[in-house]
């Protein structure tokens, strides 16, 4: 039996591959490599524009002088070239939050939440990643999976782990869609392997 090539769970339209695929992040493997490969930042939105405003002052000493000079130009975030709201970068690459420590770059945005000095981690489109998300008329969203040749490691520590990418990103799974859709969500996962389709 084959899995649908869509999943409906909720308002959100999930690729099978949410479910099929494994995921774990390898760090020590990729240094980092999202938060500086790519010609473009990362999709965010007003409230996250603004979080990442009221954070400046306790990352500034952070971020590099290149990035303190873009944010000092034209802000945290920026329209790309699609019309998409986006994290500023620096000479077409880094993330403006990016802080490079051993070897690996960092967010300083989750450096600082994570040592208890602000209570916003970083976007939500940098937390599902390698989920992409995309809204739709009607108020349907749809999550993707985006393959990238960097993350390959992820994918070997995944198959490892056996960790599905749905479970893998339950904590910002959660923190976009809820508890109760992520219980749904699950719940999805486990008809699919009863029929015999995972």
């Amino acid at each position: 039996m084959n899995i649908p090539p869509i999943i409906q769970v909720g308002d959100v339209l999930v690729s099978p591959d949410v479910f099929t695929e494994c995921f774990c992040c390898d760090l020590d493997a990729c240094h980092g490599a999202c938060c500086v490969e790519g010609d473009a930042g990362a999709p965010v939105t007003l409230d996250e524009i603004a979080a990442m405003e009221d954070s400046l002052d306790t990352v500034w000493g952070s971020l590099s002088a290149g990035a303190q000079a873009v944010i000092d130009r034209q802000g945290v975030a920026c329209t790309d070239p699609e019309g998409e709201l986006v994290t500023s970068i620096v000479g077409g690459r880094d993330c403006v939050f990016t802080c490079h420590e051993d070897g690996c770059c960092l967010c300083a945005l989750e450096r600082a939440c994570r040592a208890g000095l602000t209570d916003f981690c970083k976007p939500i489109s940098c937390a599902l990643y390698p989920l992409r998300e995309k809204t739709f008329a009607g108020g349907l969203v749809g999550l993707n999976y985006n393959r990238w040749d960097i993350c390959r490691p992820a994918v070997v520590k995944g198959r490892e782990l056996r960790l599905p990418l749905y479970r893998f990103l339950e904590g910002p799974l959660k923190r976009r869609f809820g508890e109760q859709w992520y219980a749904e969500l699950v719940a999805t996962a486990d008809e699919l392997h009863r029929q015999g389709m995972l």
